[in-house]
């Protein structure tokens, strides 16, 4: 799922003098700060490190992020297995009823075949079912984050979205052997939240398994 599209005003925890100055530079959306660099950001009067936290927290909910984002706030980060219902009440991104075979079934040429590739790869590294988060997330397992901020929510352990452009893969990230398994997954980059992937035949998809197993036996892992 992209970014939202929600003005900067409105997310809560971002005074208005950051909201004001972020709006002088053209940006007005939290969409408009994926990849852009917090260490410029911050340089502008009224923008400090909290409003930073918030709004880089929200993008991460999303599998984005900034670069060079704000320091952590002291405190600690955590993520543990299950759903509470708690979360901030501006998340919009929800498990839903649908069914994740109908909705890949709908999806167009090849991102349909990778798509049921991947409800099969997933279902067998994972041994759960799918679940459909927001409108084009497939998510396994269910986690409950809450960051050092105070932000807090729910969500999926890992999964994947079969995203026109590209492929993300949400949650293999930060585990003790994933870098070693990324290195021989194949062609991929690497994002805040996830991994992105062109289309299947660029990586070894039993690699991509080993990496799902891995990362669903170690974690849930800490929040970001």
């Amino acid at each position: 799922m992209s970014a939202p599209s929600t003005p900067i005003s409105d997310v809560p925890g971002v005074g208005a003098p950051a909201a004001r100055a972020l709006a002088e530079q053209g940006i007005t959306t939290v969409d408009q700060l994926v990849g852009r660099d917090w260490a410029e950001l911050a340089e502008l009067h009224g923008v400090g490190p909290a409003s930073g936290r918030r709004l880089q927290a929200l993008l991460l909910e999303h599998g984005e992020g900034m670069t060079n984002p704000p320091a952590p706030a002291r405190g600690r980060s955590t993520v543990t297995r299950g759903a509470t219902g708690k979360g901030a009440k501006d998340i919009t991104t929800h498990a839903t009823a649908v069914d994740p075979a109908d909705y890949v079934d709908g999806l167009d040429g090849r991102r349909r075949e990778e798509g049921e590739r991947l409800l099969e790869l997933f279902g067998r590294a994972t041994g759960e079912q799918a679940t459909m988060w927001g409108p084009s997330m497939i998510g396994y397992g269910e986690v409950h984050y809450r960051y050092a901020t105070g932000r807090e929510g729910d969500t999926f352990q890992l999964g994947f979205s079969p995203r026109k452009a590209d492929l993300a893969l949400y949650g293999i990230q930060g585990f003790p052997r994933s870098d070693e398994l990324l290195e021989r997954l194949g062609r991929h980059r690497r994002g805040v939240g996830c991994v992105w992937v062109k289309k299947l035949p660029d990586i070894d998809e039993s690699v991509l398994e080993e990496l799902v197993a891995h990362a669903w036996e170690s974690g849930p892992g800490t929040a970001c």
